[in-house]
């Protein structure tokens, strides 16, 4: 199921594992233009391509716009975490496609991640305790079929799920959390 153009969960896109990107052309360079949009309309800080229907490694993220003058997010081809700490802190995530609600993930708090941009060239992202930290690791997860409720242990991921269907009820639209 989509709203405003995001595939939202239970969706069986947003649980396959996506494929690389061997060649960026001209409809890589369109997708990543349409997610920057649908991230920004509906108030997104990260995307990731499953979100819009497209099993390709492909992720968009801008964590510090303020308005629409500020917004210009990275476009992260074939990311992969290349380093971690061991340490793991916890944070309140939402998410664009299960919208109308948060929920406390532990992740680590510092992460370097490898990525091409769309003029081919690699690129290193490092980030710490902040929530560019956090996107990032989220984002990824969503290339290999992970969600938040993944992420949980069995009692708060049955918990999440029952928020998650009670806002759907309540209309809950991407962009909205509790």
């Amino acid at each position: 199921m989509d709203i405003n153009g995001i595939v939202v969960s239970p969706d069986p896109r947003l649980r396959q594992e996506c494929a690389e990107i061997e060649e960026i052309d001209a409809n890589i360079e369109r997708l990543a233009e349409q997610m920057k949009r649908q991230m920004f309309d509906n108030g997104g800080c990260g995307l990731a391509a499953p979100q819009v229907g497209e099993l390709i490694q492909l992720v968009v993220i801008d964590t510090e716009y303020t308005s629409e003058k500020d917004y210009d997010p990275y476009v992260l081809i074939n990311p992969r975490i290349v380093e971690q700490s061991d340490t793991l802190v916890p944070s309140k995530e939402g998410c664009l496609s299960i919208p109308g609600i948060n929920v406390e993930i532990k992740r680590p708090d510092r992460i370097v991640v490898e990525a091409y941009d769309l003029n081919g060239d690699l690129l290193r992202y490092e980030a710490s305790g902040d929530l560019m930290c956090v996107c990032l690791q989220h984002e990824i997860d969503h290339l290999h079929g992970v969600t938040m409720f993944e992420r949980l242990a069995p009692s708060d991921r049955m918990s999440a799920m029952r928020d998650y269907q009670e806002a759907l009820a309540r209309g809950a639209k991407p962009g909205q959390t509790e």
